[in-house]
């Protein structure tokens, strides 16, 4: 495996490197899906999203559209969107984890702290780089990834780079599924994975990644095992060594965020009781979640996240009203107010489609026509 470079530069300084998208189907592509017996459990079914069929001169903005709950995208320096831009994504839900086949042109990506404040996605990614190269950079870092490597970061910070014409596996993971090695993780973000763990993880999705097509929901539970203990081994042996003062403060995130996961639907989950029960004061509670927009805030968002899988759950036949409280809502109406904001749809809405097995509408109306966007994909994890 190659190794990936580190430095001070900014990546978007860098001059953009020529790369062209090659015109064919996934390297890996799904083996085609095998007769099933009358009873036996259903396949997954992906989600899908892409360019190609639009004019070029819309092709760009429906990537912006798509990507833009998770990261703001540009185009290079040089580069118009009258020039057109493909883009396509396949992704399957496997339980708590998504899976997205990418392949894209070109672009900048950023996810600064006002994303932060406004967003409910704090996942772990590994991206497998099948094709190309990218650069990117937290705390003034610059990570480099190159074709055959595994990069893994913390969706829940700032950060920001760019990338050549590339085709990648992204694997989002919620950051509750691997609470308990939180601290582990966070020193190892912004870092490609190297050593035999990273090897065997490369050589586990690859051989996945052609099965997606045939997998059914029995296989899935091993299957999110395996994954969250090979990208904990991975970033075990890639691990840098910090300083005291950040260990110290991913401990304390670690501890607060399965405070909240753990006390979710308690009233007493208040910024008291947690300073009490984490031994911290008001003032080291607030810094710890204000890239998240407060502590109060990242409550509130986990909380509709919950409800929205509680809705989204055909054998959940609680009333919305039931649920609203659950999730902290003593007035209905508030917690609708709530719920669109969040989702662009109401309670009754995700309700009603999942009651008839279909899937929700997208919650952006600017993507309506392009389908459901990353951030609607995200909402269904964890």
């Amino acid at each position: 495996m190659a190794t990936g470079s580190e430095s001070d530069d900014d990546p978007a300084a860098e001059q953009e490197r020529p790369a062209h998208m090659e015109r064919r189907r996934w390297p890996r592509e799904p083996a085609m899906r095998k007769e099933r017996p009358p009873h036996a459990s259903p396949a997954l079914e992906p989600l899908r999203f892409s360019t190609q069929d639009l004019p070029p001169a819309e092709q760009f903005q429906a990537w912006r559209a798509h990507m833009a709950p998770l990261v703001d995208v540009h185009l290079p320096e040089g580069k118009s969107p009258e020039d057109g831009f493909l883009a396509e994504q396949t992704g399957w839900h496997l339980g708590d984890i998504l899976i997205v086949q990418q392949r894209a042109h070109a672009h900048r990506y950023i996810r600064d702290q006002a994303m932060l404040r406004s967003s409910p996605i704090d996942h772990w990614n590994v991206c497998l780089q099948r094709s190309g190269q990218a650069w990117t950079e937290v705390n003034r870092r610059v990570t480099e990834t190159a074709a055959g490597e595994i990069f893994f970061m913390s969706l829940g910070s700032p950060y920001r780079g760019r990338t050549t014409d590339t085709e990648a596996l992204l694997v989002f993971l919620p950051y509750e599924l691997l609470a308990r090695d939180a601290s582990l993780l966070q020193s190892a973000g912004n870092t490609v994975l190297s050593g035999s763990h990273a090897e065997l993880l490369t050589g586990y999705l690859t051989g996945l990644e052609t099965n997606l097509g045939n997998l059914t929901i029995e296989e899935v539970p091993r299957i999110i095992q395996t994954i969250g203990d090979m990208v904990v081994a991975g970033a075990a042996s890639s691990t840098r060594t910090d300083t005291g003062q950040n260990q110290t403060n991913m401990g304390l995130m670690e501890r607060a965020h399965r405070y909240i996961h753990v006390n979710l639907h308690s009233e007493n989950l208040t910024p008291d009781v947690m300073c009490r029960a984490l031994g911290i004061s008001r003032t080291r509670l607030y810094q710890l979640f204000e890239a998240s927009g407060g502590v109060l805030n990242y409550i509130r968002k986990r909380r509709l996240l919950q409800a929205y899988a509680d809705l989204s759950n055909s054998a959940d036949h609680r009333p919305i009203s039931e649920i609203a409280e659950a999730a902290g809502f003593e007035v209905a109406a508030n917690f609708t107010r709530a719920f669109i904001h969040e989702f662009g749809l109401s309670p009754r809405e995700i309700r009603r489609t999942m009651a008839t097995q279909q899937r929700p509408a997208p919650a952006i109306r600017s993507t309506r026509r392009y389908g459901k966007t990353i951030g609607d994909w995200l909402a269904l994890t964890g």
